[in-house]
């Protein structure tokens, strides 16, 4: 029987967006054959997001908060404070994992923990993502660059939902979103962490090991 691929878990506590978004450029571009795959969880203070097909009027009123323009596919969405974010850096190539099977792993994974839970919800083949009652809840976005993927996935949990007024989430005006709170009450963080990862690792066929 083989063994499952190892996943380094980092919990990253609360980042700034583009020391995070720079770090992961870095990770995949001087990692090698032996480097292990990770998966990074964490927050961001408030910052809007734009991916590389962003059309700017989608981006509405932003008042003070900050935009960033990334690599990532997809168009605009919002980080804050109270959102679990998941960056996915792997190797694809080594793994040989396509770039669709990585994200519907990920939409099942947050299904998944859902359902755990009691709360129905489902993907869109047309607009990627996770979706309660027509209510996004987590958004995704990956880049996929020399068969190495980074950015990953952000799961609404407890946190100012304003900002998402101020953009057509994801492309899509119109678009409301929801949160775990809404739905489940208070949540606890450290849970909703370990049962993502592990259902992200099993997802994708991998073993969690525990780092930073």
């Amino acid at each position: 029987m083989t063994t499952p691929t190892p996943l380094l878990l980092r919990h990253k506590g609360l980042c700034e967006y583009t020391p995070t978004f720079q770090a992961m450029q870095t990770f995949s571009q001087s990692r090698n054959s032996d480097t292990l795959d990770e998966l990074w969880l964490l927050q961001h203070p408030p910052v809007f997001t734009l991916g590389l097909n962003a059309r700017p009027e989608h981006l509405l009123t932003p008042g003070d908060i900050p935009v960033v323009q990334t690599d990532r596919g997809g168009q605009v969405t919002y980080h804050g404070p109270g959102q679990l974010v998941a960056y996915l850096l792997l190797d694809l190539r080594r793994r040989r994992l396509g770039v669709r099977q990585v994200v519907s792993a990920m939409e099942q994974s947050v299904i998944a923990l859902l359902a755990e839970h009691g709360v129905s919800a489902e993907a869109r083949a047309e607009a990627p993502g996770v979706y309660v009652r027509g209510r996004k809840i987590a958004a995704l976005g990956l880049r996929v660059k020399n068969g190495r993927s980074y950015h990953g996935l952000s799961l609404n949990l407890d946190m100012d939902l304003e900002p998402f007024r101020r953009i057509n989430p994801c492309g899509y005006t119109g678009l409301e979103v929801t949160q775990w709170r809404d739905l489940l009450g208070p949540a606890d963080l450290a849970h909703i962490e370990t049962r993502l990862a592990g259902h992200l690792a099993r997802q994708l066929g991998y073993r969690l090991e525990h780092g930073d």
